[in-house]
């Protein structure tokens, strides 16, 4: 069975005319949760941080809150795929995407791609693959 999953907790971006993008926030099948890419903007407010390192923390917080509302949680994410708009971040991405994940061992597989980013001022996005809960299996 496939799942689409969407919680309130990672922002769902709409286009600039309102409509929505083709597209789940994450999709469960199995025992496996699959996301979207997940940016830097604030669920709340939508607003997305002028600095490299909050908004790679925003990213990682958001991609966090879909694996959880799929049944899923920080320390069973297996993969990771990290987009980053600039090279030159490269070591500050590092730092502190190792800071997120110090209390998770195994540490997530993960794939950083330099490329340009659709959203203007977006610096970092990131999709991830993770195991579900055995309670949600």
């Amino acid at each position: 069975m496939i799942e689409g999953i969407h919680t309130e907790n990672a922002p769902f971006v709409r286009f600039s005319d309102g409509t929505e993008p083709p597209l789940s926030q994450a999709i469960r099948t199995g025992d496996l949760v699959f996301t979207s890419g997940q940016g830097p903007l604030d669920p709340v407010t939508h607003a997305i941080p002028g600095d490299f390192d909050a908004q790679v923390r925003q990213v990682l917080l958001n991609l966090v809150a879909v694996f959880v509302a799929a049944g899923s949680s920080k320390d069973l994410i297996v993969k990771c795929t990290c987009y980053l708009s600039d090279r030159r971040h490269f070591a500050a991405f590092n730092r502190v995407y190792g800071e997120f994940f110090a209390d998770c061992s195994p540490l997530p597989a993960r794939t950083t791609v330099v490329t340009q980013l659709v959203r203007e001022g977006v610096l970092v996005e990131i999709d991830g693959v993770a195991a579900m809960s055995p309670a949600q299996r």
